[in-house]
């Protein structure tokens, strides 16, 4: 088994369990609208990787062998159990409440290949089910069984996480209507709108499980590193992979005029970025227009001797 294929057979053991308790966590009840809508992308799909990230952060930090332990009743190094699964379903839901205000934002249709929630449901539904989301995840973080000490500090985490998360997304707003983005500003939007969740996926279960400051500081940069790059290959999927794999339409960020990894650098090396799509593009122009960009790309490579 390779490296790759340990990875994503963790994940995949580890998904099914954070789905098991995401439909007990949240169930279909009283007004049914609001929570079907809140349920939605979530029973979409999804590959779960924040969440196995925090249930691997919390086998490493109490050193318990992989699947060995219950997650519900997670030994902790300090003495008691903490129910760590819950703070993964926690970190879940937030992710789910951003996609479902981005979609939004940015309009979009598809989302894990299905119309995005304002598209199935409506508006003011969609609205309220990411806040239904939001704040589930408080409720959720309150409930690990963790001491109280413990248990306010990774809400204090989860909190800023949120408001760093609000941050980014209205940078990212910003830079759509900005003629000039370095990449510096363009990976402190991508730290905020993204990297933290996985950094809060790190910390958490380490502060919960009472490891020291130092172990929560260490883990809360490694999710930073892991965020970082999955947003960077998130950029790079938006034009590489086929609309029906991706789960929303290839090159959506281009169209919308996202500044990403690939534009910034397509830019500095004479790009016409802007120039690739019209305004209401057909999906065939933006299939010429991504492979243009990509073609552009190839090409400076090539002259470069790269």
């Amino acid at each position: 088994m390779t490296a790759t294929d340990r990875v994503e057979a963790a994940v995949a053991d580890r998904r099914e369990l954070v789905n098991d308790a995401i439909a007990e966590q949240l169930p279909v009840k009283h007004p049914e609208r609001l929570y079907d809508a809140s349920r939605y992308l979530l029973d979409a799909g999804g590959k779960r990787l924040r969440p196995t990230v925090l249930l691997l952060t919390a086998e490493a930090v109490s050193e318990v062998e992989p699947m060995a332990a219950d997650y519900r009743a997670f030994p902790s190094p300090a003495g008691g159990e903490v129910d760590v699964l819950t703070a993964a379903v926690a970190i879940e839901v937030i992710q789910s409440f951003t996609l479902i205000h981005d979609d939004i934002m940015d309009d979009d249709d598809l989302r894990r290949g299905v119309p995005a929630v304002h598209r199935e449901y409506d508006l003011e539904t969609a609205i309220l089910a990411g806040d239904t989301l939001y704040s589930k995840a408080f409720e959720y973080m309150l409930d690990t069984g963790a001491p109280a000490g413990r248990s306010v500090r990774a809400l204090d985490e989860l909190a800023t996480t949120c408001t760093e998360i609000c941050e980014g997304q209205a940078l990212d707003v910003d830079f759509e209507n900005r003629e000039a983005v370095t990449t510096d500003q363009y990976l402190e939007m991508v730290e905020c709108k993204t990297a933290v969740l996985y950094a809060a996926a790190s910390a958490i279960p380490a502060i919960l499980l009472g490891a020291d400051d130092e172990t929560v500081e260490a883990l809360h940069g490694y999710g930073l590193d892991v965020g970082r790059a999955f947003q960077i290959q998130d950029d790079l999927l938006d034009l590489t992979v086929a609309s029906d794999a991706l789960g929303k339409q290839r090159g959506s960020d281009l169209v919308e005029g996202k500044q990403t990894i690939v534009t910034l650098h397509a830019r500095d090396h004479g790009v016409d970025v802007d120039g690739l799509v019209g305004d209401d593009p057909t999906t065939a122009e933006i299939d010429a227009a991504v492979d243009g960009l990509l073609g552009d790309v190839a090409d400076f490579l090539v002259e470069r001797g790269y």
